[in-house]
């Protein structure tokens, strides 16, 4: 018989739909790594006919963005490629980790976190988790585009853990859905799809299930399930290095001669941060590597004072270029946990005859100065802060209370928006100096842009004008809307007796300044 079997025609369809995928993938390649390639084509040419220095380092640079399409592909078909040994992990405290480094976004997204279950362990790679958490967390974030919320639940029964996040963003359309985690597709104008494909191939190597519900408008939610840990529970070990040590063994001098193998273990340590190291030279001028090696050193030969004021000296350059703390938290923690590993490998290699109290010793000196470092980092980092922010403060109490000389004895303080009682009190103290300094003999306060004000808010007015009255200055009101008179009618409050009143602010400049514009 000529007749395919269920089976056969589920081989099929298996076999074409994987296809299917190859060929999107072969097609996203070609265009993303022939774009590159033909500058540098393009440029090559140029280079025969004129010797310009440009050209090269712009062909560089071509060159470089092709290899680094080619090695992101790489990394999410592959990702055990990377050197990063299997332990046990609580996936509770990474995505608690995780979620920290979005702070900057919760001015407008609400992140609500149920991780009441932690203890329930995983085999994985603790560094490949946490950028899938980050990918799925950084999407979530950014398919909100104003307000929003986003949902992350944690639970466990006797054979697996359970990730749940979820976000009330744009959603993806059912035609794209098939395709998440194909390289190159992404439903944002400018995304690669290496992020999500990432976040598949995390998942799949770390024997999960991923499942995605979305719909558009409405929101998407990523479901994961991972294989708890079974057996006993596996520490993590100390890791033997291949380490030079120099001839005349000071710490000072191993740190130095290993600093290519320091900096690659911090790297990979901070896993949330190697991305975003040229971003924050690039905002704040401040080389994460260079600071790192600088600050080992600093604590390693016990110098206590260069450790307070290059803490102070961060503190304030992080405040000020209003960078994201969690980085730094995790910069910090990754740089104690890797020079512990150094220092390790420093007595193993040095044989050091030293007995339980010296290290102990030295464990105290340099846990110390590292939570110095922290201690006054914090410490300026806040001072700083607060100083900025009491100074915007003021800034928008001036803004807010916009007090415009017309003539030497003449001011006019128009008010747009709400008055509550804060800004009320703003206002009292703001008019209070300014007649007094400047010896004015008429106020205008035109209210035309005020949409509400509190009602105890309208009896402070009424004594402010009592008050501008007692300095012998002349207040002028103006533009009251209909909204403000009902609430002074109900409460039979008036400015009648302290002040004169006008409809609008082109009446009252047309009574006190006509004469001078000449109307």
């Amino acid at each position: 018989m000529n007749v395919d079997s269920t089976e056969t025609k589920g081989v099929k369809v298996t076999h074409l739909s994987q296809l299917a995928s190859v060929g999107q993938i072969a097609a996203g390649i070609a265009h993303e790594v022939k774009n590159p390639l033909t500058a540098v084509k393009g440029f090559l040419q140029l280079l025969k006919e004129k010797n310009e220095k440009q050209y090269i380092e712009i062909a560089q640079t071509e060159l470089d963005n092709a290899i680094g399409i080619l090695q992101n592909l790489l990394h999410v078909s592959k990702p055990d490629l990377e050197d990063e040994p299997f332990e046990s992990i609580d996936l509770a405290v990474e995505l608690e980790s995780v979620s920290q480094l979005f702070q900057d976004q919760l001015y407008r997204v609400t992140l609500e976190k149920r991780l009441d279950q932690p203890g329930h362990l995983v085999m994985g790679k603790r560094n490949q988790l946490k950028k899938a958490f980050f990918n799925l967390l950084k999407n979530a974030f950014e398919a909100i585009p104003d307000e929003g919320r986003i949902t992350i639940d944690y639970s466990a029964d006797e054979n697996f853990v359970t990730i749940v996040i979820k976000d009330n963003g744009v959603g993806i359309p059912k035609q794209k859905m098939d395709l998440l985690g194909t390289p190159f597709f992404s439903t944002k104008s400018n995304g690669t799809g290496m992020g999500l494909t990432l976040v598949f191939s995390v998942v799949y190597q770390h024997n999960g299930v991923i499942n995605v519900e979305s719909e558009e408008h409405v929101g998407t939610t990523f479901t994961m399930t991972f294989p708890k840990e079974t057996g006993l529970i596996k520490r993590k070990e100390v890791q033997r290095l291949e380490l030079e040590m120099p001839e005349y063994p000071d710490l000072k001098t191993f740190f130095r001669l290993n600093r290519n193998h320091f900096e690659e273990r911090l790297l990979r340590e901070a896993v949330n941060v190697k991305g975003k190291i040229d971003e924050i030279l690039k905002i704040g001028n401040i080389n994460l590597i260079d600071n790192a090696h600088k600050l080992v050193l600093f604590i390693v030969e016990g110098r206590e004072h260069e450790v307070v004021a290059f803490a102070k000296t961060e503190g304030v350059v992080w405040a000020k270029h209003s960078l994201t703390l969690a980085f730094k938290l995790e910069w910090i923690q990754s740089v104690r946990r890797v020079m512990w590993d150094f220092l390790y490998n420093y007595d193993r290699l040095h044989n050091s005859a030293g007995t339980i109290e010296d290290f102990y010793t030295m464990e105290k000196r340099i846990n110390e100065l590292m939570d110095m470092f922290l201690s006054h980092f914090f410490i300026n980092y806040s001072q700083l802060k607060d100083d900025l922010i009491r100074a915007q403060r003021e800034m928008v109490d001036d803004l807010s209370v916009p007090i415009i000389p017309l003539t030497p004895t003449i001011s006019i303080l128009p008010l747009i928006g709400t008055i509550d009682s804060y800004r009320s009190g703003t206002i009292q103290e703001k008019v209070i100096t300014k007649i007094g300094n400047d010896r004015l003999e008429t106020l205008i306060i035109d209210l035309s842009g005020v949409v509400e004000i509190e009602p105890n808010v309208i009896n402070e007015l009424i004594s402010l004008i009592a008050g501008i009255k007692m300095m012998g200055c002349e207040t002028i009101i103006t533009g009251l809307r209909p909204e403000v008179v009902k609430v002074m009618v109900r409460m039979s409050l008036t400015f009648e007796d302290k002040a004169t009143l006008r409809g609008t602010l082109q009446q009252a400049l047309k009574d006190h300044l006509g004469s001078i514009i000449g109307t």
